[in-house]
């Protein structure tokens, strides 16, 4: 990942090329389409996956037709006071409004003109979000959203190109972009150049030595992202000139099944569930969020916890496909008692047993325990009883490089390169410095709706040229 002189002689040039085939990508090269302009996207592995495939496939929105269908009251100024909320005040407010405003927009988009059928949930929130926001596809899997993205380009004559990793960019003196080096697996080498370029190739959580230097509390945790998330867009910013932010801030994630390295939404937790640790004791306010809750799990003897729930719950939780893959492959265990569920996960049944009625208490209270997390109207749990034994991973990078109202990276004086462009996990999001800042659904939500601008932008841009 190196940075050289501009050069002459490349082998094609195409005037806007896309790196990285995950949502921000492919929404950014439908944008660029839809302008008129002839796009190529660049992706490193044999085929389009990368991080969206691996998330819950989640985009929050606001004032959205699916909303309003269901009768949610929402808007883009709420949902903003809600990130802002979440993140204690700590990421840009422009910048919130900018990608606020943009997500309903970019979701009616891809429906209207890519044919993608959205629905939103409305039988469970997630922590932080005051209305019913979150938006999925059928599958409410990440792995069906880029699939349908990739077909979405495929259909509009959208060149992917796969096994190509960029090594390189050639930049000129003033910062402009005029190509790159790809790599393909053989090591064979080619030069390409670009008119406008876009990043998206997400965040440096693949990346040790800089999850070392700015999360250095999860340094040894487990990585749930795509090893190829290696920082190229912020180490190649960085030698440009351009100005990046929070760059520790990140989505952790409290409950991944260990070790069958399956997520369980936490959708498990907010609708009364629980999480113990191998003591069969409650070790904090659950409800706080699942991004924070990674680092408190890690804490615990062995980083391990088990997350307690029933069969209410998992009927919720089930339109999800990874919880159906976890229950597939044996990672749910169910029990009809407290004793025998304690004995099915290897707790001790006396502590587990009086952590239950403890909660329960609490429920029936309406009250706050002493870690302050209210049970004041969630149900209580009954038979069968459900747990899966999970651990805290690092999911994927907040900060990221600094960009405008159109996806154009800054300098650190605020002046935009002449065609450089990052849309999701390789721009700076919205989640402040800290995990606890992270919004669910924050990541896609830069994703799609930086995705987008920046197509629309570098579309326009090499259109007029």
């Amino acid at each position: 990942m190196t940075l050289v002189p501009a050069g002459e002689g490349y082998d094609v040039t195409m005037p806007v090329v896309v790196v990285g085939a995950g949502a921000a990508g492919l929404c950014a090269a439908l944008a660029v389409r839809e302008r008129g302009a002839d796009v190529l996207v660049l992706e490193r592995d044999p085929v389009p996956r990368g991080s969206t495939a691996l998330s819950a496939g989640l985009v929050p929105a606001a004032g959205t037709r699916w909303q309003r269908e269901a009768g949610i009251e929402d808007s883009p100024a709420l949902f903003a006071r809600d990130i802002m909320a979440k993140a204690e005040g700590e990421p840009d407010p422009a910048a919130v409004d900018v990608v606020t405003r943009a997500a309903g927009p970019a979701l009616e988009w891809l429906s209207e003109a890519h044919g993608l059928d959205f629905s939103v949930i409305t039988d469970f929130r997630y922590p932080g979000h005051s209305a019913h926001r979150m938006h999925g596809l059928p599958s409410r899997s990440g792995a069906e959203l880029v699939d349908r993205l990739r077909g979405a380009a495929e259909r509009a004559g959208i060149d992917i190109l796969c096994d190509a990793q960029v090594v390189a960019l050639h930049a000129a003196p003033d910062g402009r972009v005029a190509g790159l080096t790809l790599r393909r697996p053989d090591g064979s080498e080619d030069r390409l150049g670009c008119g406008a370029l876009v990043l998206a190739c997400n965040g440096y959580g693949g990346n040790r030595e800089l999850v070392r230097q700015h999360l250095p509390a999860l340094a040894d945790a487990l990585y749930f992202g795509h090893p190829g998330n290696q920082g190229d867009a912020i180490l190649w910013g960085e030698a440009l000139g351009a100005a990046t932010r929070h760059l520790s801030g990140h989505q952790g994630h409290g409950s991944v099944a260990h070790p069958a390295g399956i997520l369980i939404t936490w959708a498990t937790i907010t609708e009364g569930g629980i999480q113990v640790n191998l003591k069969g004791h409650r070790f904090s306010d659950e409800s706080h969020g699942y991004s924070e809750q990674a680092a408190t799990v890690l804490t615990q003897p062995e980083g391990i916890a088990w997350t307690i729930f029933d069969a209410r719950i998992a009927g919720i939780v089930r339109q999800f496909e990874d919880f159906r893959q976890a229950e597939a492959a044996g990672a749910v265990l169910q029990a009809e008692t407290v004793s025998a569920l304690a004995a099915a996960a290897h707790l001790p049944g006396a502590a587990l047993s009086d952590t239950l009625a403890e909660v329960e208490g609490l429920k029936a209270a309406g009250a706050t325990d002493r870690f302050g997390r209210s049970f004041a109207g969630v149900r209580q749990l009954v038979r069968p009883y459900h747990a899966v034994r999970v651990t805290g991973a690092l999911f994927h990078t907040q900060g990221g490089l600094v960009v405008d109202d159109g996806a154009r990276v800054l300098h650190p004086d605020g002046r935009p390169f002449p065609n450089l462009f990052a849309a999701g996990g390789a721009a700076c999001g919205v989640s402040g410095p800290r995990a606890s800042g992270y919004l669910s659904g924050n990541g896609l939500l830069t994703a799609v709706a930086l995705g987008r601008l920046a197509g629309e932008r570098a579309g326009e841009m090499t259109r007029a040229a």
